[in-house]
């Protein structure tokens, strides 16, 4: 299976959560590329929609080589086995991890502006992104999401490594993804178009939610974290 594009992959995702609307959700996409997938999911169910921001721990050096991520809410999940292989010392990664963390403090107030975090106590959490390859942010941003009290949390993905997606099942109430492949290098060989989304993209697509949704009764104040 292969998608047009983001957009595309986000309809056809959202056929497959259709049961959730009754639930009444929130939906979370990780910016920047699960925004618009996040979007076609949140007009499908008529849901409210925000962001959940999440940062790739790169190895020292090895920027493009991830070691773990670091999410919104404090979580932070590194790959302690491919560290030690590799030679990189927790002092090493933790320097990066709390120079990527103060990047997802920069970008939650980008994203969000003078808007609160969403309030997920006792609610339905659709957790969205592109795909999954290895999984390493997506679980860090689980693990933040589950120590705000959701009553469920829902990954979703247009495509994702049944490997990875069967790992992170355990950490999840439902795992739903319109093409689990066997095999995969990389998220962007399954679609035909794969640029890069912007932050202006992510900006313009929760402003007109906001605008469209009107004031979302359950959004509070976050807490501040590692800052």
């Amino acid at each position: 299976m292969r998608f047009r594009d983001r957009t595309d992959a986000g309809r056809q995702l959202a056929d497959l959560l259709t049961g959730y609307a009754a639930e009444s959700p929130l939906v979370l996409g990780l910016p920047r590329g699960g925004i618009p997938v996040a979007d076609q999911v949140a007009r499908k169910l008529g849901a409210p929609l925000d962001v959940w921001v999440v940062r790739k721990v790169g190895a020292p050096g090895h920027a493009e080589l991830g070691l773990g991520a670091v999410a919104e809410g404090g979580a932070l999940f590194l790959d302690r086995e491919m560290m030690h292989s590799l030679g990189f010392s927790e002092t090493e990664v933790m320097q990066t991890a709390e120079r990527e963390a103060r990047e997802v403090a920069a970008r939650i107030s980008r994203f969000r502006g003078v808007h609160p975090a969403p309030a997920l106590e006792g609610r339905t959490v659709i957790l969205v992104d592109d795909g999954v390859a290895t999984g390493g942010t997506v679980r860090a941003a689980i693990r933040a999401l589950r120590t705000r009290w959701p009553r469920k949390i829902v990954l979703a993905v247009p495509v994702g490594a049944v490997e990875s997606l069967d790992s992170l099942s355990a950490e999840v109430d439902d795992v739903v993804c319109a093409h689990p492949a066997e095999f995969m290098s990389s998220v962007g060989e399954f679609y035909d178009d794969f640029r890069q989304t912007s932050d202006e993209e992510v900006q313009a697509v929760l402003a007109r939610m906001r605008r469209e949704q009107g004031p979302e009764s359950a959004m509070n104040a976050g807490d501040a974290w590692w800052v």
